[in-house]
């Protein structure tokens, strides 16, 4: 088997390797470590010592996979690209490589591009496959399908890379509304694990990234390979092992039947699948996601903390309640101030008034000025609620423009939380809601839009005859936040979908955070923000203080708990301050300095997360891009089975240097279930090592259930 000009992409400890036998298109013959810089003898000896020789009742010659994975080419697992014409023909391409363009930025280590076209005459289709290697070592890629002859119905078109025999777990998360993002692991056995997004967006049991790794990897040890579709309609990803043992992971957008329709010179892109590989565990994947969105999107200002309505008022607005609101939420030093939902016509509650975006008169009799006057007069930014996709059947938009609803034929799909949904592919559509939005951003002075999407796509037929409408859906979603961004620059937009359910690439390209979970209970919220970080660095996971009792799980907590729950996200306020005591107005002031005061450091340095010797201990925090500075939280999450603690790890930190470490106020004082302090957080400050405190670490307090230490590290 011959092999031709093998090319390496180098970036951030990692290597790819691509190439291509004869005039096929290119494969992945290395994705992992860094191999250092190989001459073209070099990387021709790797392509022949990975090559594999024919083995009884296989082909009997072996075609090294394509980056399409054709079927015809002998790889018998998932195809990339599957679709047919309407007589059935074109169903097995086999491209052969037109044209090949490399960009390997100089050979330097920074990354590259490789973009390779192939064309198969017989099946009358065209095929682009990009790929690309970031500064960050993130690998990532799409494909484009074009009809040169006929209509094609693409079926799928799935982007995969090739994982090691050593890949023998797997990873990825469930989860539902509430308790978003549940890890599982799973051996990396022959056959499929597959994961079939089919909501219509991203869902609550999306797995956020799927994983392969070695034995038992884990936060901090490990080599692991992971991967994640950056898109916010259906979709899927999947682990597929072969009786060959070659294995892969994949994935890609999960079209309805007959919703991409191929006329002659059309085309259809996918969305871009990206792939990390580290030797040092999920930290070290979770680090190359976040280095990526850091590097590659614009540079917000500082997170504000953000005081929201939700939880404290529901839909009973009133002006002279929420200006009281706004004055105790800028005494505690919330910077930004947002009006959830009910403040539109008809939306006392939530069976009417989706749709009809205007202020409603009865409530807001001036409409919202007043209350935006007081709120910048106190300080503090506006932001307002909107759930644009939704409808409301009891609703004047609904009754005018029956047609605009999102369904199958001449049947209404079932309601959820007494919502449908609006068509946004139909063009009148489209346009009332961006008048809309248009006109209450022209009209007020509102820096944020909170963005809502709060049921799934079921039966979502589009137009008159009700064809499958999903992928119209999700693109005109992107077209609406793209223009209302590009009309309105300086208003930030989140991404809340049911809370935390539309979490994923394609969003944040045009979205500011996301809101990680309905369910600001803290306890949850240590796992929930635990694993959404896994792609997302803190800055971008809404992470809000509520009411002592939880409004969505009915637990207490104490104040801290919350509070350096929420420290370690985009840091708000939920709850009702009109009912908390001058006492506990007073400490979340103090928690929100404290954030303020880190800012810095925790939105701008690497998250850790410790591997625990006890599943009801968890110690996570971020340290600072130079490693001189460091705040972790030890959390008692349940009570343990041993009545002593052991020590905490603070993972990290620079071996060689010295650390003096010390509790951090407000989070430094706990319930105890321990008759005196713990001989280390008392008396002379103490100071080790990098190493040490990684490999040794510090005695843990013995805490209570639902308490937690802040755990502050300084370069001496």
């Amino acid at each position: 088997m011959s092999l031709t000009d093998p090319v390496q992409l180098r970036a951030a400890g990692v290597s790819l390797v691509l190439a291509a036998e004869g005039d096929g298109l290119p494969g992945v013959v290395h994705w992992g470590a860094d191999l250092g810089d190989l001459d073209g003898a070099g990387l021709a000896a790797l392509c022949r010592a990975v090559t594999p020789a024919p083995v009884h009742n296989e082909a009997d010659r072996v075609v090294a996979p394509s980056l399409a994975r054709e079927h015809a080419a002998g790889w018998n697992g998932r195809p990339g690209l599957t679709g047919h014409r309407a007589d059935g023909t074109a169903w097995s391409p086999w491209f052969r490589c037109t044209r090949l363009d490399v960009d390997d930025r100089g050979g330097a280590g920074r990354g590259g591009r490789v973009v390779a076209h192939g064309e198969d005459a017989d099946a009358g289709l065209a095929l682009v496959l990009e790929v690309e290697l970031t500064e960050e070592g993130l690998l990532r890629q799409r494909a484009e399908v074009a009809s040169t002859e006929g209509v094609f119905v693409v079926g799928g078109l799935a982007l995969t890379l090739p994982v090691p025999p050593a890949a023998t777990e797997l990873f990825d998360l469930a989860g539902r509304w509430g308790r978003e993002r549940a890890p599982q692991r799973r051996p990396f056995t022959v056959g499929v694990h597959a994961r079939e997004n089919r909501r219509g967006r991203t869902g609550p049991d999306a797995p956020l990234i799927l994983a392969a790794g070695t034995p038992g990897f884990g936060f901090r040890h490990g080599e692991v390979w992971a991967l994640h579709v950056a898109w916010s309609g259906n979709h899927h990803t999947y682990a597929e092992r072969l009786a060959t043992g070659a294995a892969v992971l994949g994935g890609g957008e999960l079209p309805l039947p007959g919703e991409i329709r191929l006329a002659p010179g059309e085309r259809y892109t996918t969305p871009w699948v990206y792939a990390a590989y580290a030797d040092a565990g999920l930290d070290a994947i979770a680090a190359r996601f976040h280095g990526h969105l850091r590097a590659h999107r614009p540079r917000p200002k500082p997170r504000p903390v953000v005081l929201n309505t939700w939880e404290a008022v529901y839909f009973d607005q009133d002006l002279d309640r929420l200006t009281e609101l706004a004055r105790l939420g800028a005494e505690a030093g919330a910077e930004r101030f947002v009006l959830d939902d009910g403040w539109f016509r008809h939306r006392r509650n939530d069976r009417a008034g989706l749709g009809d975006w205007y202020v409603d008169e009865s409530v807001w009799p001036r409409g919202l000025g007043p209350l935006i006057t007081q709120v910048r007069g106190l300080g503090m930014e506006f932001g307002l609620w909107v759930e644009p996709e939704m409808v409301n059947p009891d609703s004047d938009l609904a009754r005018a423009h029956p047609d605009w609803l999102l369904a199958t034929g001449g049947r209404q799909p079932l309601t959820s939380r007494h919502q449908q949904v609006l068509d946004l592919a139909r063009p009148g559509a489209y346009t009332y809601i961006l008048e809309r939005l248009d006109a209450l951003l022209t009209a007020y002075d509102i820096s944020y839009l909170k963005w809502d999407h709060n049921r799934d796509l079921i039966d979502a037929g589009h137009g008159p005859h009700g064809t499958p409408g999903v992928h119209a859906q999700t693109r005109a979603v992107y077209r609406l936040l793209d223009e209302v961004r590009a009309r309105h620059p300086e208003v930030e937009i989140e991404s809340c979908s049911s809370g935390g359910l539309r979490v994923d690439l394609g969003i944040l390209e045009r979205t500011d955070r996301v809101w990680a979970s309905d369910c600001i209970d803290p306890l949850e919220r240590q796992r929930i923000q635990r694993w959404t970080a896994q792609l997302l660095p803190p800055e971008l996971i809404g992470a809000h203080v509520g009411a002592p009792r939880s409004h969505t799980t009915g637990r207490t907590h104490d104040l801290a708990f919350r509070a350096g729950t929420a420290l370690f996200g985009s840091f708000g306020i939920e709850w009702d301050l009109t009912t908390a005591t001058p006492a506990e107005r007073a400490e979340l002031a103090r928690w929100v300095a404290l954030y303020k005061e880190l800012r810095p450091l925790l939105h701008g340095g690497t998250t850790v997360r410790a591997d625990s010797h006890d599943p009801v201990l968890a110690v996570h925090g971020v340290v600072a891009p130079d490693r001189a500075d460091a705040l972790f939280a030890v959390v008692q999450l349940d009570a343990p089975d041993t009545s002593v603690p052991g020590t905490v790890r603070l993972p990290g930190l620079d071996p060689t240097c010295a650390y003096r470490v010390s509790t951090q106020p407000p989070g430094d004082t706990p319930a105890l279930r321990q008759t005196g302090p713990t001989p280390w957080t008392g008396g002379e400050p103490l100071v080790l090592s990098g190493a040490a405190l990684a490999h040794v670490g510090v005695r843990a307090p013995a805490l209570y259930p639902e308490q937690l230490l802040l755990i502050r590290a300084r370069a001496v």
